[in-house]
């Protein structure tokens, strides 16, 4: 096994110039995460000059048999963290043969959106809290715990420490560790309230690079969870009907927020999130109405309103915003499984271009 190890771990650099790209796309659930990889002469840190790939859309629910191959262009690159070196992650996004963005690619939507004049020049910033759930492998039980027996109410696993409190922590700082060393940004980790459910964040992240950087720290965290012989929860319903669910909570500000005065324009802001309530929440994850039942921290799924610290509200202003009378507020409502694409690019869109009628 020590020279199994040895071969995973051999740095390429010291006897050829040749790089392995794994490039990675969405799947035809819209959730799952599909890659492959191949071998590059040289490293190429601009993903322009990468080659397009074809796959066998058949084969995730992306394209019929009879007209089977999509194509990948690349968007984004990272480190490997797994081959490490100068091998690399490729994000992709799926088109067709001629060209066309396929159904699923929401990407390409969302770009279109945040290259627009008026998004762009309000240079959106995004933080987005991921939570998930460590499972067992064979059964839909947080890691650490008898199948079926409950460890008793809510409470002690919020940031908690010891054997009892936190389930997986190995899991989650390797996972860290591989997202800043993949170039990602990881705001920080910490344990929720459930028993195995954890939350990372990406923060910040500007404008569609977001999405990029979920969906990549996604990827990375199943790939951990492979190797560890667990499963990565990302449904929002609760594991157990006692504990909370997952979201992904989206904070969100523009230049004219986090200016002098912003305080109107988050204000503003916040109003047409609620005219649009229906639009967003139709949008923000399957499953959603599970999680946001009115209890446990979360807003009724059919009812809009904000607050200043409210862990109940489905929008949030922070204190510190309150006080300084500029910055950012938080979405609560996006579920875990959202697509950041289409969470970011909406709220964007909603706030900046959007003129209720």
């Amino acid at each position: 096994m020590s020279l199994l190890t040895d071969l995973i771990n051999l740095d390429l650099s010291d006897s050829t110039e040749k790089v392995i790209a794994e490039y990675i796309w969405i799947g035809g659930s819209g959730m799952d995460l599909r890659s492959k990889a191949r071998t590059l002469p040289k490293l190429v840190r601009d993903p322009n000059k990468l080659p397009k790939w074809n796959f066998d859309g058949s084969s995730t629910g992306q394209a019929p048999g009879e007209d089977s191959e999509v194509i990948l262009y690349p968007q984004a690159i990272f480190n490997d963290p797994f081959r490490r070196g100068n091998n690399i992650l490729v994000l992709c996004d799926a088109y067709t043969p001629a060209g066309d963005p396929i159904p699923m690619n929401k990407r390409y939507d969302a770009a279109k959106i945040f290259n627009h004049p008026e998004v762009a020049a309000e240079e959106p910033w995004f933080g987005i809290e991921q939570e998930y759930t460590i499972l067992q492998k064979d059964f839909k039980w947080p890691i650490g715990l008898p199948v079926g027996v409950s460890p008793g109410p809510q409470g002690p696993y919020y940031c908690g420490v010891g054997a009892g409190e936190a389930f997986g922590r190995d899991i989650v700082n390797a996972h860290y560790k591989a997202c800043l060393y993949a170039g990602i940004n990881m705001g920080g980790v910490n344990g929720e309230v459930a028993p195995g459910q954890w939350e990372f964040q990406v923060d910040p992240a500007i404008g569609i690079s977001a999405g990029d950087e979920l969906w990549v720290a996604r990827y990375i965290l199943e790939r951990i969870a492979e190797i560890a012989g667990v499963v990565i929860y990302f449904k929002p319903e609760p594991v157990h009907e006692e504990w909370n669910g997952s979201g992904a909570h989206t904070n969100y500000s523009t230049k004219s927020m986090r200016n002098d005065g912003g305080y109107v324009v988050i204000r503003e802001a916040i109003e047409k999130l609620g005219v649009r309530h229906k639009e967003h929440i139709a949008v923000y994850g399957e499953g959603n109405e599970q999680r946001l039942t009115g209890l446990r921290e979360t807003a009724d799924f059919n009812t809009f309103f904000w607050g200043v610290a409210d862990r109940g509200a489905s929008i949030r202003i922070s204190r510190d915003t309150e006080t300084a009378g500029k910055g950012y507020f938080e979405d609560w409502r996006p579920a875990s499984n959202m697509d950041p694409y289409v969470v970011t690019s909406m709220i964007a869109e909603t706030t900046i271009l959007w003129k209720p009628k």
